[in-house]
């Protein structure tokens, strides 16, 4: 079943309206002979409670069941309400016949409001010549000419169809205006349903990296730490007990981690801790050297003009590439590099060399995800891959920008090993 056929098959039953036009087309039946005595060219009426009175009321009554389903049938209902009268018209002609117009009146109104016009073209063309022939008969049956009968059939017709063609075409305009205003709310609400799910979903891509950076920075030193304070415990306390406390640092420091990300989602700030900028790296490496690991920081240009969105990045670049080497390449020697500007770009770079122990398989991906999703964003490049001794690189080529980020190139470097 087609989408129209449902729709007038929802439509309402016109009870009401079907109710008035009985209602009026009655009083006015009852009130035609006092018409009729003041005008006599109003023709004659039928008696009140003789048969012709009530051929009249029948026809009436029959008229306004037809209206009830104007609008779930209008072609239909159309034709019906207007060939209805014909019969009145041949069975008692007079000055009653007039009053079918009430419902003639209503049925096309309504059927123009229920249905497009393009499909109620023929319905209305029927509708007119089935009102004109009753027109015409019920004047010739009354004693008038046949040429001042047609002509008044033609009029009849023009008005009774007509009038309510055009009040029905200005109310269904209004209708469609009004259903294209609530359609296009509707779709302004979708398209901003969606454009909040997308700003939602984007907050928590970037929450799930954020968490997964700070996750994998300090507890990749805690393990580190915690299997060297497993080695030392017998063999070097003092050591061990250093190793402790840097466990407890790296704790303490994640929770502060976390408690500012919460902070974040609570629409808080948190004005005492750093921001994670080109300054923070030189607090990366000593705390990776803390944590036992040997790691070289080299800075080739004591400022960098960076924005703070960039220096963003670079910073979580170099956190997780820390942590990703902590992890799959144990005991290797790291070198964080900050290259000097050139051609308006700098390169961070994060390397290191073959692993001491075995490496423990494939993490899940996300570390290189985040940080390719976070280069995207400032327009930078990141490339990553096996260097020619054996070990790991990670190149970040930012753009600059306009805020000035200093690095602190004054950390002091691991000693060598023994």
């Amino acid at each position: 079943m087609s989408t129209a056929a449902q729709q007038l098959r929802r439509a309402p039953l016109r009870v009401p309206a079907a109710a008035g036009c009985a209602a009026l087309a009655t009083v006015l039946l009852l009130a035609l002979p006092s018409a009729v005595g003041g005008d006599p060219d109003l023709g004659p009426v039928p008696r009140t409670g003789g048969a012709g009175w009530w051929a009249v009321v029948a026809v009436l009554v029959a008229q306004a069941v037809t209206v009830v389903w104007v609008s779930r049938a209008p072609v239909v209902a159309l034709l019906g309400v207007t060939a209805l009268p014909l019969l009145l018209a041949w069975a008692a002609p007079g000055g009653a016949y007039s009053l079918t117009a009430v419902a003639e009146l209503a049925a096309v109104f309504l059927a123009v409001v229920a249905r497009p016009l393009r499909r109620l073209w023929g319905a209305l063309a029927g509708a007119g010549l089935l009102l004109a022939t009753g027109q015409f008969v019920n004047e010739v049956g009354r004693g008038a000419g046949a040429g001042p009968a047609a002509a008044g059939a033609v009029a009849q017709a023009a008005v009774v169809v007509g009038l309510p063609l055009l009040v029905g075409l200005v109310v269904a305009a209004r209708q469609d205006a009004e259903r294209a205003r609530r359609n296009e709310v509707l779709a302004l609400r979708r398209e901003q349903d969606a454009v909040l799910a997308a700003a939602m979903s984007r907050q928590r891509t970037a929450l799930s990296r954020e968490l997964h950076d700070i996750a994998a920075h300090h507890l990749s030193g805690i393990a580190v730490m915690a299997a060297a304070m497993d080695r030392q415990i017998e063999s070097d306390p003092a050591t061990a007990r250093r190793s402790a406390r840097g466990i407890r640092e790296h704790s303490r420091a994640v929770l502060d981690d976390l408690r500012r990300l919460v902070g974040l989602l609570r629409e808080e700030t948190d004005a005492d801790r750093p921001p994670a900028t080109l300054d923070a790296v030189a607090a990366l490496v000593r705390a990776r050297r803390a944590s036992g690991a040997e790691v070289d920081l080299v800075v080739a240009a004591p400022e960098v003009d960076l924005g703070p969105l960039a220096q963003l990045v670079a910073h979580r670049m170099v956190q997780e590439s820390l942590a990703n080497a902590a992890v799959h390449a144990p005991g290797a020697r790291c070198v964080v590099e900050i290259g000097a500007p050139r051609d308006g770009w700098v390169a961070v770079v994060v390397r290191n060399g073959v692993p001491a122990g075995p490496d423990p398989g494939p993490g899940g991906g996300f570390g290189l995800v985040g940080m390719a999703e976070r280069a995207q964003l400032v327009g930078a490049d990141l490339t990553h891959g096996p260097t020619a001794d054996g070990g790991w690189e990670v190149r970040l080529t930012l753009p600059l920008g306009e805020t000035v980020g200093t690095v602190d190139a004054t950390a002091p470097r691991p000693e060598a090993p023994a």
